[in-house]
């Protein structure tokens, strides 16, 4: 069973989303911040990240780059969550390192969709 990891700072879209997923058979681990995310993906190792951008402390661009930078977590696919919906912040958000990027709100059917196809690539 797939392990997927939400960074999120939103106790309500941590809900939503950790409820979603969880019906379709995932795992999940929830992180309050970038920082905290950093420290729980190095430690797990899920198999997929879900990372919102605005975040106190560190936020999720400083968090995906800092994780795909890390030969240790490199290989752990991020899909970018967030209300930030310019193009310039999708664009920003892949250049750091995310393989995809939703902005909320995201459908629950979307959201499991995006985590079937980012862990069967």
């Amino acid at each position: 069973m797939p392990l997927i990891l939400i960074v999120d700072d939103s106790p309500t879209e941590v809900h939503v989303m950790q409820t979603a997923l969880e019906r379709h058979g995932y795992r999940i681990a929830v992180a309050g911040d970038g920082a905290e995310g950093i420290r729980m993906a190095r430690q797990m190792h899920p198999d997929l990240i879900f990372m919102d951008i605005v975040m106190p402390g560190v936020n999720g661009y400083q968090a995906t780059r800092t994780l795909a930078n890390d030969p240790d977590t490199r290989a752990i696919p991020i899909v970018m969550v967030t209300s930030k919906g310019q193009e310039t912040d999708r664009i920003w958000g892949l250049r750091q390192g995310a393989v995809d990027y939703l902005v909320k709100p995201v459908s629950t059917d979307k959201l499991v969709e995006k985590a079937h196809a980012a862990l069967n690539t």
